[in-house]
């Protein structure tokens, strides 16, 4: 267990101080005090601060997902105004799924050289910035700049990406929940933003909903500049769940890699220190992963999360009501990512992992016959338990195959394959639509993507071993 002491409740949850560190001086030790490391909270809590680290990133990652799928409510109210077609405000958004996952190895990177505080008060400011300039916009070239480019890139550092090097700069234990209630904030993002935006849309237009947007934006940076840190030494903590002392001393890390320590046995199979993309291509489980992450992007960012409320509305849905919808789906992805979070930690990983896209594609079979509110109120029900269930296993299984060290680079490169799905399916449908007028063809290929990711998802090679439930001594081998 853990060695703590709480002084009080002033000053928060804390460890014994670690000893001094000696240092050689002239060829002989001497034993000297080192500065001595920050240890007031910025929140006084009675529980670890990985907690709140978490909080703060979901309400970051909530907020980066408002923004990031506002457009679709924005569709119908662009095509009136300035006469763009489904398919040319489908490349627009295309466009930003594909930055987002584009500049997901850059921010895994930026991640483990720089630190998640940094890279999310950048890319909420990124935010701010692009959708906020579309207010201004007059031509469809502006479209793509700032909601392709800027909101694209922006979204990034609120990406996946994010999710693990938290999960795993802050946590020895519990990584599946947290990984679970961080990739729940999307959806909960959704949950929140979209029916308040398509209200605000019917009733004062698109370009005050944009600047809502930018308002909240502008508070949630104030609350992570300040409460936000990279590591728990910087706050005197080791992270949650491992011993006093066992992981590395921010002597013992360095400022170009803040990530990269020594190897705990509790992350599986050991692995290099820092694994390359070139290493990581060299596993059939990197690939698979990245497969079946390209169908989960196509399934979902690309074709449910920019095409159902058009597609609702075009079945005579009214906006609101249809924006609820996507609310209620949001709301059962996070009871379901949480409970995919719940049984990473305690199932194996791949199986859970074939049975959500198992799930996703059959939801999609649903869809083509969904005419009425009822009938659409159900499939949300269904599809948004495994929206995005999918990410706390896949996160697994990356971590244990390439270990903690390099994970932000690798997750990112396999992030990249899941918003190339979206990008093909969101111009995919948007083409759909304008040949045929609807959208029932792209939804059946959406279905038969999910099942055959299912069966990928099962040959991946993954020797399971469950989440200790005490720190494991260090030099002892799992069991």
């Amino acid at each position: 267990m853990v060695n703590l002491r709480i002084r009080s409740f002033r000053e928060g949850y804390l460890p014994r101080a670690p000893e001094h560190f000696r240092r050689q001086k002239k060829g002989k030790m001497k034993s000297e005090p080192e500065k001595p490391l920050q240890r007031r909270l910025p929140f006084p809590i009675p529980f670890h601060y990985g907690w709140v680290i978490v909080a703060l990133s979901f309400l970051a990652t909530l907020n980066s997902a408002g923004i990031r799928s506002a457009l679709p409510v924005f569709i119908h109210p662009l095509e009136a105004e300035f006469g763009w077609s489904r398919m040319s405000i489908s490349w627009a958004g295309g466009i930003a799924l594909l930055t987002f996952g584009a500049g997901a190895p850059l921010t895994g990177w930026l991640l483990d050289r720089f630190g998640p505080r940094r890279v999310m008060l950048g890319g909420l400011t990124l935010l701010v910035v692009g959708v906020g300039s579309t207010t201004l916009m007059q031509e469809f070239w502006h479209l793509i700049l700032l909601w392709g480019l800027v909101v694209g890139i922006g979204g990034a550092g609120m990406s996946s990406v994010l999710v693990a090097s938290i999960a795993y700069r802050w946590f020895v234990t519990r990584r599946g929940l947290a990984s679970g209630i961080l990739s729940g904030a999307s959806s909960t993002g959704q949950l929140i933003f979209i029916p308040l935006l398509m209200m605000v849309t019917v009733g004062a237009g698109w370009r005050v909903a944009a600047l809502t947007l930018v308002a909240v934006s502008l508070c949630i940076i104030a609350i992570i500049g300040y409460g936000m840190r990279n590591e728990p030494f910087e706050v005197g903590l080791e992270p949650y769940g491992s011993e006093t002392g066992s992981s590395s001393s921010p002597g013992q890390r360095t400022k170009a890699s803040p990530s990269i320590g020594s190897r705990e046995t509790s992350d599986g199979p050991t692995a290099p220190a820092a694994m390359g993309i070139r290493d990581a291509v060299k596993s059939s489980t990197f690939w698979l992963l990245s497969a079946g992450f390209f169908v989960c992007g196509g399934t979902s960012a690309g074709l449910i999360g920019l095409h159902l409320i058009p597609h609702a509305i075009d079945q005579g849905i009214p906006e609101v009501t249809a924006a609820w919808t996507v609310g209620v789906m949001g709301a059962m992805n996070l009871v379901g990512t949480l409970m995919s979070g719940w049984l990473t930690d305690r199932m194996d990983a791949k199986k859970l992992l074939a049975a959500v896209y198992a799930l996703r594609g059959l939801s999609l079979f649903i869809l083509p016959y969904v005419t009425t509110f009822s009938g659409l109120f159900i499939f949300a029900i269904i599809y948004g338990l495994d929206w995005f269930a999918t990410v706390p296993p896949t996160i697994y299984l990356t971590g244990k195959t390439f270990g903690k060290q390099s994970i932000g680079r690798i997750y990112g490169w396999i992030f990249l394959s899941h918003q190339l799905g979206a990008f093909v399916s969101a111009i995919g449908a948007g083409t759909i639509f304008d040949w045929s007028g609807r959208y029932e063809l792209a939804f059946l290929i959406g279905g038969v993507m999910g099942l055959m990711a299912g069966v990928m998802s099962l040959g991946i090679k993954s020797e399971y071993q469950p989440t200790p439930t005490q720190p494991m001594q260090p030099g002892v081998a799992p069991a």
